[in-house]
């Protein structure tokens, strides 16, 4: 593999960039700000998204995403999700059918409730598409702290040639054919990360946390498995092993979101506060439609939507989730 392109200069595309550069594979980056591609190509760091981290000769950024995208065996889709249909409209018409297709996001589409995938694969009919999920905070996976992600497609074989690409002794790669598993564990646990931060904000503790991290799971599950997921699946790094960092570390947008919101900050200042994109509020509101249009029970995704978006006090939120009526765990 001699080339592999990012579209998006954000931290865990630049992340991923600075890792394959040090296994020597050629890398470029797209991004529309001058300031991150100057920062990159002359500072040799991106001081807005991943400051600190050198980045390596082996990266280049550009401006012209046609430039970048020319010669690349695999194309990054290093963007938030809400970006993701976008994108892939703009760079469609500049494909090769045997370039691969890569997404880091994690989401659903609001209003069509689509998969990523599946918003790729609708702009972007004729080339592989492969998601990478998993535990794997872009700090330190640019400082190479050990790390294991998890990769998936319809078409198993590209998902085996981004392992390849992608896996070193740091960076360990795994398979899973479950793609609708990879995809929704990915995105719920977004929505349970924000609420264990508002959990925090509020000043709860450990117990709290714990209770929010395994009935979360149940959430997961639930939904997962009625759209098509294994339960397994839901077990493994892009279930459990994400749902676990990101509701424990402050490398977590979502948990630092909500640690903001449960201290009475709105939500709106807490975005700004966090200056990147807090991807469980958008999941929060597309989960709260797709489990009413599924009549799936998902009571902790509810009641941060009441919290959200209806002004609902996170206090009494924990007090409904606590004073629903008596059931059996499982």
């Amino acid at each position: 593999m001699s080339k592999v392109a990012f579209l998006g200069g954000g931290s865990f595309g630049t992340a991923l960039s600075v890792m394959l550069a040090k296994k020597g594979i050629k890398v470029n980056i797209w991004d529309r700000k001058f300031s991150v591609i100057n920062d990159i190509n002359i500072k040799r760091e991106n001081i807005k998204y991943l400051p600190s981290v050198i980045v390596p000769a082996g990266v280049t950024a550009f401006t012209d995403i046609e430039e970048v995208i020319s010669d690349s065996e695999i194309i990054v889709l290093a963007v938030p999700s809400h970006v993701i249909r976008d994108l892939s409209k703009m760079i469609a018409p500049h494909l090769k059918q045997n370039q691969i297709v890569v997404s880091i996001a994690k989401g659903i589409e609001e209003g069509s409730l689509k998969r990523i995938s599946e918003v790729i694969e609708e702009e972007i009919p004729n080339n592989p598409i492969v998601i990478l999920s998993g535990p794997s905070h872009a700090e330190e996976v640019a400082l190479d702290i050990p790390t294991t992600v998890v990769v998936t497609s319809k078409k198993m074989e590209y998902a085996n040639i981004v392992q390849d690409v992608f896996m070193t002794s740091k960076f360990r790669v795994y398979t899973n054919e479950d793609i609708i598993g990879v995809e929704i564990g990915g995105a719920v646990k977004n929505i349970i990360a924000l609420a264990a931060g508002v959990s925090d904000g509020i000043g709860y503790g450990d117990n709290s946390k714990a209770a929010l991290m395994t009935r979360g799971m149940s959430e997961i599950i639930k939904i997962g498995t009625v759209l098509g997921g294994k339960t397994e699946t839901f077990y493994g790094l892009t279930g459990m092993g994400d749902l676990i960092v990101t509701c424990t570390s402050m490398h977590s947008r979502n948990r630092r979101a909500g640690i903001l919101i449960g201290k009475g900050v709105s939500m709106e200042k807490a975005c700004e506060d966090i200056g990147m994109v807090v991807e469980g509020i958008k999941a929060t509101r597309a989960f709260y439609e797709l489990k009413e249009k599924q009549q799936v029970s998902m009571p902790i995704t509810d009641v941060l939507y009441k919290v959200l978006f209806e002004g609902k006090d996170p206090k009494y939120g924990v007090y409904e989730l606590m004073s629903r009526n008596k059931k059996d765990e499982v």
